[in-house]
């Protein structure tokens, strides 16, 4: 299922991932890595949609979430939470990216 800016699950999402940032220390390693891994499967689509390419390098944001949902058991309640925070910002951006009807066109370089 495509994730779409009409799609009222997206902000209830966000909130689900606010509040687990907020409830790290009630989440089994098992739900942390899940939601982890459903946010950075969202955030990829989203961005699809937007036309947004992900750099796939450290630098890039839904890297680091995948990096920390891949580790979570060595990983610090901060750092989780740091992650979670992260995530929602970026699916809550590119929504709102989506919902303005932007879409990102890029050129290749000369």
């Amino acid at each position: 299922m495509t994730i779409s800016a009409e799609t009222s699950s997206v902000p209830r999402f966000v909130a689900e991932l606010v509040r687990a940032a907020n409830e790290v220390e009630r989440l089994t390693t098992g739900e942390i890595e899940s939601l982890l891994l459903l946010a950075t499967t969202t955030i990829r689509d989203l961005r699809e949609q937007a036309g947004i390419p992900g750099s796939g390098t450290e630098h890039d944001g839904v890297s680091r979430v995948a990096l920390v949902a891949k580790d979570v058991a060595i990983r610090s309640r901060e750092e989780i939470s740091a992650s979670f925070r992260e995530a929602a910002d970026m699916v809550r951006t590119l929504w709102i990216v989506i919902d303005s009807g932007t879409v990102v066109s890029l050129l290749p370089s000369r």
